[in-house]
């Protein structure tokens, strides 16, 4: 055992009962965020105009702060980029983490002084949990990869801004430096297709031991490598044990990365987004990721089914329950005031706080009052392909209102990797794991008003091809499960 890996367990010890003294005591621990939140931004614009100096409870705070997205929001930002001070955080922002838009194109999220520190200890964390709880620590001696966006920064009116895995790039840790790959001109690459190529090449005949990123796009490496070496991952990199990944579901790809391997790897889950690193898997045998309390964002939750009323409630941490579908808001000390970041969570335990993500609130069916979102779909594609050989790259989900005949019915675009031998059969496996999660898909299959669901086969690479044609390919860009309208099923599938 090294050195490195006996100082990791160490270290690891130590950030776990830290996060025992918090998550044990979570309402303090939010009351607490909540009181230094108000307290440092009570003499900025936002917080000026929203009386601040009034506020005492979060039920004052609900009162006096509306929910806002970040159009609605966006005011306020556009000052902040101007280069205005004390608008929504005291003083100026270190970063903005550049995303892509809705109306109004790129969005320009503040990373602050206060917040910056909490994106990277939570990666950080997620993996001290892994080495406290299974004694793994090997891996530290080991190269790790981490498939992100280029760390180049332009600079806006004094303050740099870029994706925000290439701005957290800069904040690698010297112990990691020599361990972490790929190298810092490969990084660089914006064309995603060029890069994974590059990363491919770079790290073939090294000691990978940790691989990181949205499975998407891993899986996109993995296929690359494994066509170089015409053998599995696994034996490539033979020291390879840990995936660690966010983004999205990893179920849906678990059978198709086994195959790509070769063997069983452990995994860890990630919750991170520009607005905040929201919360991490802290066990292997718990179901949930630990809501990071602490983090110096306060949370509040609004009920999905409650969410399109005038005045939906808002809970705090303490008035939550277990299963049920909340809309995740958020304020922190990057100036985001009562943010709807759009996910959905539900909660899986309250001893500690931990959640599973449900979907987004924007992206469900409802097309005939339905109600289904992304956890109940890709719940059903695991449970249909359980046992089986079958293997999924890539799928998501649309309406068909207006059939050229036949009832409307829930379309299923699937890129196979290895297919069904019989895809009707597949395709009533699914519906019937989807009538048995959704009340209201079954009771609209029951009524007629719906027939069962459709399959479409996708194409190889067809989702690839198609986040390409967007301009969406790679980086931190991910496919919608579910849309409630055929803008992407029509173009994965012209008629």
């Amino acid at each position: 055992m090294s050195i490195k890996s006996i100082a990791a367990r160490l270290f690891a010890s130590q950030v776990v009962k830290k996060t025992k003294a918090w998550s044990s005591n979570s309402v303090a621990t939010q009351n607490k965020v909540f009181q230094e939140l108000i307290r440092q931004a009570k003499n900025t614009q936002f917080g000026k105009d929203h009386h601040f100096e009034q506020i005492q409870t979060p039920s004052d705070f609900a009162q006096q702060v509306p929910v806002r997205d970040y159009e609605q929001l966006k005011p306020y930002v556009d000052r902040v980029v101007k280069g205005e001070e004390n608008v929504l955080w005291k003083g100026k922002p270190l970063y903005f983490a550049k995303t892509s838009g809705t109306t109004s194109g790129a969005k320009y999220i503040p990373l602050t002084k206060e917040s910056m520190p909490y994106h990277i200890e939570a990666a950080r964390n997620a993996i001290l949990h892994y080495i406290h709880e299974t004694g793994k620590a090997d891996f530290v001696d080991g190269k790790m990869i981490f498939l992100q966006g280029s760390p180049i920064l332009e600079e806006k009116n004094g303050i740099n801004l870029g994706r925000l895995s290439g701005i957290v790039a800069h904040f690698v840790p010297k112990y990691l430096q020599k361990n972490r790959m790929p190298s810092w001109e490969t990084n660089c690459i914006e064309d995603w297709e060029t890069k994974v190529n590059a990363i491919v090449e770079e790290t073939f005949n090294e000691n990978m031991s940790v691989i990181s990123g949205i499975p998407s796009w891993v899986q996109m490496y993995f296929e690359k490598l494994q066509q170089k070496a015409n053998k599995p991952v696994g034996d490539i990199f033979p020291n390879f044990n840990l995936f660690i990944y966010g983004g999205v579901n990893y179920e849906p790809y678990r059978a198709k990365f086994e195959n790509l391997i070769g063997r069983k790897v452990d995994s860890i889950e990630l919750f991170p987004a520009s607005e905040g690193f929201f919360a991490y898997q802290d066990s292997q045998k718990e179901k949930g990721m630990l809501l990071l309390l602490n983090s110096g964002i306060f949370y509040e939750f609004i009920k999905s089914e409650e969410f399109s009323a005038e005045n939906p409630r808002r809970y705090t941490i303490g008035e939550v329950e277990l299963g049920v579908n909340y809309v995740l808001i958020l304020s922190t000390n990057a100036g985001l005031w009562g943010y709807n970041i759009g996910d959905t969570v539900q909660f899986t335990s309250l001893a500690p706080y931990r959640v599973v993500v449900s979907g987004r609130i924007k992206h469900y069916i409802s097309a005939f009052g339905e109600h289904v979102i992304g956890k109940e779909v890709e719940s059903a594609l695991q449970e249909a392909m359980e046992g089986t050989s079958i293997r999924v790259n890539e799928f998501t989900v649309a309406p068909q209102i207006n059939p050229t005949e036949g009832l409307p019915y829930h379309e299923w675009l699937i890129e196979f990797e290895n297919a069904p031998d019989n895809l009707a059969v597949f395709a009533l496996q699914i519906d019937d794991a989807m009538r048995k999660q959704n009340v209201y898909y079954d009771d609209l299959i029951v009524g007629n008003v719906l027939r069962p669901l459709v399959i479409t086969n996708v194409s190889k690479n067809g989702f690839q091809d198609y986040m390409k044609s967007i301009g969406k390919l790679g980086g931190q860009n991910k496919i919608p499960r579910l849309s409630n309208d055929r803008k992407i099923a029509d173009a994965l599938n012209p008629k």
